[in-house]
């Protein structure tokens, strides 16, 4: 049977049979097309002559009758700055209910009382919920650093005639049903440039291209039978590989990339997502999850309303802070919220008082406010900029230039940052927990015994960007050059700028010699070049220990977190041959 047979079996198990037109009139279907649908049914003895359903299609039914539900709402909601930084978006509450209630409570309605809700970021806000509702929670403890494919995957025991829901939906008409005849997927009727899928003129669910709008993806889907067993094997398969991380559970539906299931077209004024602050605002100006910390001091600090704060787009998160930007007014912000574990690593109150010294010397970006106690920080959005490139010599001397300028000012603040007293610091905040390199003990101990030749070398100390990254330095359209993320300035050496800058931009020898002579214009002493090279093995495991510590908040950074750790042992090597008998 075709898609249109197993709708009208539907209707006609739900409703009283009129006749073929009355029919017509309620499923939206042509007159012709329920003509052929009831001739089908009838021919293949789904129902009999009097327009019964037969002892055939009550089994088909019972098959396929929903059996249970998964709500997936495991993700940090990225795109929800700044409420996902209080409030899972699940629990946001939208026209005076909260959004997974209202989902719970409309699939109850219709009978299906096996919920199983995913859960990892803020999970804890998510208890109440088996009091009151009697679904069971399901921890995925990879939220931060993996997709809702890895969701969905710890639930696949339990996929079987199953809704699979994301927790961002707002269904105003109830999209769940006692009775399924089939799988779906649900789209609506809006056309979205960011939607990968499309119903076709064949009523088919297909791939969207490049250079066409899809119809937008509601992700509401239902599955049974043989199409749930194809995912559940889809779904085991694909995560087995790590490349797959950042794939969404959708990616199941698909065999040799076409949709196993039809779609679901329904109107864009009945089914919304949210995903974003103003979404929910276009939705609910009056909901309570619009008055945030961020917001109000936006509002505060600016002297304006919520109305007038527009465009909120959040930026890549970094490996510190969360980052968005706003428009009010016609000009253009960015707002810094500190993120997970940041306030284990960065003192707010110093970073103020690098900010009061450094405002009006021509270097940083503008900044608008700053709280020394929770770091939320805002400054002017730089329009049509560009960070600096890291393979470009253009780019790099200037960039050398702007931080020399910096070096030259010998500004003062009253803390200095020691690198081997963050090295332990860092390593303390593991909790005793050991180190993941199995020769990092003795790593350790030779690095340490570098201290001495720099502190020998160090002729001066004056306030150092200490992040001074590529990503750090912002051209803007006009080719201004601006510094930005003043997070671990302090009193240090300022040759250790550099050695900063070679790390993170993960530079082999070559390309490190190649900014030091930027740097001092091909005229370094030899004992400073050995001690930008003990600096980048010394900061190499400063990082490592970092990076290891950002993994108990699930921040993986892969090739990054490995090349720290291997500056500190091949550069510690490097600096013992060039000393020899001195060291």
């Amino acid at each position: 049977m075709n898609r249109i047979d197993l709708d009208i079996l539907k209707y006609i198990y739900k409703n009283k049979y009129t006749n073929q037109r009355e029919l017509s009139k309620l499923t939206g279907y042509s007159l012709g097309a329920v003509n052929k649908a009831i001739k089908n049914l009838l021919e293949n003895e789904y129902i009999d002559e009097n327009i019964n359903l037969t002892n055939i299609s009550k089994k088909l039914i019972n098959d396929n009758r929903p059996k249970s539900a998964i709500i997936l709402s495991a993700g940090f909601g990225m795109r929800m700055v700044p409420i996902n930084l209080e409030m899972p978006k699940a629990l946001l509450e939208v026209n005076g209910e909260v959004l997974i209630e209202r989902t719970i409570r409309q699939l109850k309605e219709k009978g299906i009382n096996k919920i199983f809700v995913v859960v990892g970021f803020l999970k804890e806000k998510f208890e109440y919920l088996i009091d009151k509702f009697g679904v069971e929670l399901i921890i995925n403890p990879e939220y931060a650093t993996k997709n809702n494919l890895f969701s969905l995957n710890l639930v696949l025991e339990n996929l079987d005639n199953s809704y699979i829901i994301p927790c961002d939906i707002l269904c105003k008409e109830n999209p769940f049903n006692e009775v399924e005849t089939y799988s779906w997927y649900m789209v609506t009727d809006e056309l979205d440039e960011n939607s990968t899928v499309k119903v076709n003129k064949k009523n088919n669910l297909v791939s969207a291209s490049e250079t066409e709008n899809g119809n937008k993806m509601i992700g509401i889907s239902y599955l049974c039978g043989k199409d749930a067993d194809f995912v559940k094997k889809r779904v085991s398969d694909l995560v087995k590989f790590n490349k797959n991380r950042n794939l969404f559970w959708e990616s199941a539906l698909t065999k040799d990339n076409k949709f196993l299931i039809y779609p679901k077209l329904v109107s864009s004024k009945k089914y919304f997502e949210i995903n974003t602050y103003e979404q929910l605002r276009e939705i609910d100006r009056d909901s309570n999850n619009l008055q945030t910390d961020a917001i109000n001091i936006i509002c505060d600090c600016l002297n304006v309303g919520i109305e007038d704060i527009k465009e909120i787009k959040v930026l890549k998160k970094g490996m510190t802070n969360r980052s968005f930007i706003f428009t009010v007014k016609g000009e253009k912000y960015i707002m810094r919220i500190p993120g997970e574990g940041t306030s284990e690593l960065i003192d707010r109150k110093q970073e103020a008082q690098v900010y009061s010294v450094i405002k009006d010397k021509g270097i940083c970006d503008d900044l608008v406010y700053i709280n020394p106690e929770n770091g939320y920080k805002i400054t002017k959005f730089i329009e049509n900029s560009r960070t600096c490139d890291d393979k470009n010599n253009d780019d790099l001397k200037k960039c050398m230039e702007k931080i020399k300028l910096l070096h030259s000012l010998n500004l003062k603040v009253n803390h200095e940052f020691d690198i081997f007293e963050k090295i332990n610091f860092y390593e303390s905040l593991w909790k005793n927990k050991k180190s993941i390199y199995s020769d990092y003990k003795d790593t350790k101990e030779k690095i340490f015994s570098l201290k001495d030749f720099i502190e020998k070398n160090v002729k001066t100390k004056c306030l150092a960007h200490i992040d001074a990254n590529c990503d750090n330095f912002l051209f803007s359209k006009d080719d201004s050059l601006y510094l930005i993320d003043w997070e671990y300035a302090s009193m240090q050496d300022p040759d250790i700028d550099i050695a900063m800058f070679c790390i993170y931009s993960l530079y082999d020898k070559k390309q490190i010699d190649n900014l030091i002579d930027i740097y001092f214009e091909g005229g370094v002493p030899k004992n400073t070049k050995i001690k930008i090279y003990a600096y980048i093995a010394c900061c190499g495991l400063l990082w490592s220990n970092w990076c290891e510590y950002k993994l108990d908040f699930g921040v993986e950074f892969g090739e990054y977190s490995l090349k720290q750790y291997r500056y500190a042992k091949d550069y510690y090597k490097i600096v013992k041959e060039l000393l020899g008998e001195d060291f």
